[in-house]
Order: C-alpha cells, then structure tokens, then sequence
C-alpha cells in the first residue's frame, strides 16, 4: 500500500485501523477462499478422506461431511464464514453437495485470480460468471432424467450415491430404510419435508441393528415405575408447561408460626397437585407428554390414574407428536379438554441398550416416521446420523425436481464442453471468464479421480473425449474400480438439483468475493481480516 493511500486512511480511519485496497485486498480473499476449499476437498467421493476436529472442551467429530467440516473449524475470517454459510445454504435447501458446492466456489475465485492477472476487471469476469451459470443449469437440466415416487430403484440408487464413501459397508441396508421411510411419509411429492423423518440415537449395537418405526420414538423412560408400560389405542395429552406448584415471579416469605399452619401449607400444595391430575383425568387422557418437569407428587397421582407420562421432552419433538397425533399443545392446564389430546393405536415403553424408550406407533397422521439409529460409539452414531440426513435430503430432493443425473463426474464433464462450445459464441473478454468457468467443473471429476490413485489429467482426457459422443454423456470416474466407466449403467446416480444449487450458490458467493476491492480492520477485527498465507496453510 503506498504511503499516500496511508495518509488518506488516516484523515478518517481510527488509530490502529489496517487498510487493504484494490488488488491487495482480492488476493487476500482469494487466498482464504482457495485455503477454505482445499480444507475439505479431500473429502469429496466415495474414496474421500475423513476430517478429525477436536474442539475446545476436547470433544471429537470425524466426518467428511462438508457443511460439517466447516461448522466444527470454527472459521474467524469473514470470507471463510461466506463459505460456510454457503455449505449451510446447500444444505438447507437440497441436503447433499455441500463439499462439492464449496469447491466449486473455491475453484471460480482461484480462476478468478488468474484472469485478474491478464488485467482483466472484476466485473467482467463477474458478468462471464453469471452468463456461465446460467447456461451450465440449462446444461444440466437438459441432460437429466426424470424420476417419480414409483421409481423405487432409482431412488434405493440416489440414496446409495448418496451414503457411499459413508458408510459403505451397510449403504444398502440404510439406503433401503431411507427410501421405505420416504415412501411411508409420500402422499404428494409436495408434501415431502426432511422434518417428517426422526433420526434417533441410541448407543449400542451396530449399524445393521438401525430400524424403521412406523411412528415417533423418543429417548425418555416412564417417570413412575407404577405406570402402565403397553397401551393400546392411546389418548395423548401434550403439555407445554411443568406439572408442578408454580413459583412467585416476585421473592415472597411465608411466616409459619406453628405445625398446623406448616402441615396446611403442605396439604394445599398436595390439593393443588390432585387438581392438575383430576383435570388432566377428565380429559379422558392416559398418555402425558410434558415438555418440562412433573412434580414427584403429581407422578404418584397419575401413576394412580393408570396415566403413562414422560417429562422434559424436547419441543421440536413436542410439535412433531402435535403433526402425528392431531393434538393441541397445551400451555395452561385448566383450559384442557377431551378435544384437545391426539392418539395413536400403540403407545409402549421398552428397553434398548439398557435404558428404557417411549414408542408412539401407528399415529393418524401416518406422514411421521422414525429411523432408530444404532451404534457401537458416539462417532459412528453422528456421522451415520449424518449420512442417512444426507441421503434423505439427496431422495426428497430428488422427488422435488422430478431430475436425476449421472454421477462420477459425468455431468460436470459434459456441461463443461458444453460451455466451452458456448464461450465461443461469445465475442470479448467474457469469453475467458466462461472458458474458467468451464474449467472449474472438471475440479470435480479431477478430485475423484484422484481420490481413486488414477491419473487426474489422462482421466479428464479420455472423459473429454468419451463426451464427444452424446450416447457416452453417462461417462464419469468409477472411484471403486480405478476406471471409467458409464454411471448411469453402474446406478451411480444424484438429483439434478443438488448439481444446478451448488452452481448457483457458488457461483453468488464467487462473484460477492470478487466485487470485494476495499478490506477496513479496526482493532478488534484485523486478525480476522489479515489472515496470512501461514495461517491459511495451517487450516
């Protein structure tokens, strides 16, 4: 930075404020976005590597899981938080491709510098980028296929896509529980949410053991030993409110001057507990979900009634039982009624790794599963967890879109010739930001290639030359096999949606970066902003 551009600074920047502008500046977030992306591109594909983060409290994640990886890493600086948020976005929205998604906007602004090289202006890159964008989503989308909820194999193929690399050795079986839950909660493709399916943990067991429950299951013991255990044709009461004598908001003392006045006090509490359940009786319920505590008192009486309550159930739980069973979350007791519970046609208590669990099966709204996850470790559990999400979202997704496309990298191989035969129609200097951009989508196939021992540059050649032929678009890396091989043959396949939202997000946050050419750090936030090339390395 010259000593003029100092002195400008000065005349109305604090003391202490750092300044980067113009070229300094995008080589600085070029720099944190390449370092960011290399971070997590040897996880892409089946033979991808996993991440080991131990945070603070020492609390370790092993995945290879993008959004994952980035969320754990904790990143400080602002263009890497970019990148992060734009893994949370692909998952969010399509629930796959985080990893290549981050890539492949890695791969755009490290384009980008090279072209900022031959003294080529930021938004004449930009503009190159978005016209690329643009084409490369049509380019897709002629290229796929259509898929419906009938297509169940189709489906079983982009669940496996999905999981490989993951958890490779029960994909099958998991693939086949993904697509039996998906299909238990289709009544219309519009109607497909990931929140419908529960994935619940519990410790124990290997992955083998993972089952389907045709209902809600939560990891809550009954909280008296007297209670009934086994109910059929259930009534469930929710309560959004504790099941306990309420406190004063305000500090109050109570003067007790003799045992009388003590034991009054205790037998109003005792009245007011007896009360609560005599009310909770009338309604006619003989299941409590209650969202906070249940006094010791209050657990006697319903045990009395014959009333099965667990307490301090999550509230997302809360509402999905509210979806499931068509009942009314209660806030204030008194106002319960019999109109008010829901039901299911079996409501049990059983024992799984030692430690009891409430199954509510067979619910009247039936668009409600759980997928009872087992484990031999906390890790295996959360990245299985999060493996099985994946290939849920990659499913739903699928159904969304009505798309699917060949896996492997044949896609991304086929629209980048595309775009590069495009880029020729086009006159000026946009031409080279398409050509990169086109550039930027062999990453892809290059990665697996590499993640498969193959030689990354001799495999883009023989897959370019493949493509040139329209009967070969299904032509990618067949990771396991150390070949080529045609993935649409091989039902390595992936919704179209998670290829065009990784495009489209990419390239938003490529062209955010690049339109960046002014970096002003006060005190507080120049470790942040002037992150080194050292301190990328060490990411």
């Amino acid at each position: 930075m010259n000593s003029s551009g100092n002195q400008t600074s000065g005349a109305f920047l604090p003391e202490g404020t750092k300044r980067d502008k113009g070229k300094d500046a995008q080589r600085l977030n070029i720099l944190v976005a390449k370092a960011v992306s290399n971070s997590v591109k040897s996880t892409l594909g089946p033979r991808g590597m996993d991440k080991m983060l131990v945070n603070e409290m020492g609390d370790v994640t092993i995945s290879n899981d993008g959004a994952t990886i980035l969320k754990e890493m904790a990143i400080e600086h602002p263009i890497g938080k970019m990148l992060v948020e734009l893994a949370k976005n692909q998952d969010d929205e399509v629930g796959d491709g985080t990893t290549s998604a981050v890539i492949i906007a890695g791969g755009l602004v490290s384009k980008a510098e090279n072209l900022l090289d031959e003294n080529i202006h930021p938004s004449i890159i930009i503009k190159g980028y978005k016209m690329a964008a643009d084409k490369a989503v049509d380019y897709f989308t002629d290229i796929s296929e259509n898929i419906t909820i009938t297509d169940k194999q189709a489906l079983l193929d982009i669940a496996k896509t999905s999981m490989t690399g993951k958890a490779s050795e029960y994909s099958s079986s998991l693939a086949n529980i993904v697509v039996d839950a998906i299909l238990k909660i289709s009544k219309s493709k519009k109607e497909l949410e990931r929140d419908q399916i529960k994935i619940e943990q519990k410790i124990g067991g290997n992955l083998s053991d993972t089952k389907l429950i045709d209902g809600i299951v939560l990891d809550k013991e009954v909280v008296h030993s007297e209670m009934p255990k086994d109910i059929k044709s259930g009534k469930i009461l929710l309560l959004g409110t504790a099941l306990e004598i309420k406190e004063t908001e305000t500090e109050a003392k109570i003067q007790i001057t003799s045992p009388e006045q003590l034991q009054a006090f205790i037998d109003q509490e005792e009245e007011q507990l007896k009360e609560m359940v005599d009310k909770i009786v009338s309604t006619g319920a003989n299941v409590l979900i209650c969202q906070k505590g249940i006094d010791d008192l209050a657990q006697h009486y319903l045990a009395k009634a014959g009333i099965t309550a667990v307490r301090r159930v999550r509230q997302t739980d809360i509402e999905r039982l509210a979806k499931a069973t068509g009942a009314k979350i209660i806030s204030r007791l008194k106002d319960s009624s019999s109109k008010d519970l829901g039901s299911a046609e079996h409501v049990y208590s059983k024992k799984i790794a030692g430690d009891d669990m409430l199954f509510i099966e067979k619910c009247p709204n039936p668009n409600f599963v759980t997928i009872l996850l087992r484990g031999a470790s906390e890790q295996i559990l959360a990245e299985s967890d999060r493996t099985i999400t994946d290939a849920v979202g990659a499913v739903i997704s699928s159904l969304k879109s009505g798309k699917f496309l060949a896996a492997g990298g044949s896609s991304e191989i086929d629209v980048s010739l595309k775009l590069k035969n495009f880029a020729k129609t086009i006159g000026g200097r946009e031409q080279l930001a398409i050509e990169a951009f086109a550039d930027v989508l062999d990453i892809i196939p290059k990665t697996l290639a590499e993640s498969a021992g193959l030689d990354a540059i001799d495999t883009i050649v023989s897959l370019r030359s493949k493509h040139q032929d329209p009967i070969n678009k299904g032509f990618g890396v067949d990771v396991v096999n150390g070949t080529i091989a045609d993935m649409k043959k091989k039902n390595i396949i992936e919704p179209l949606n998670v290829k065009t939202q990784a495009i489209i997000s990419a390239t938003e946050v490529a062209e955010l970066i690049l339109r960046i050419d002014d970096i002003i750090a006060g005190q507080s936030g120049r470790g942040q902003a002037r992150m080194g090339p050292q301190d990328m390395a060490e990411m």
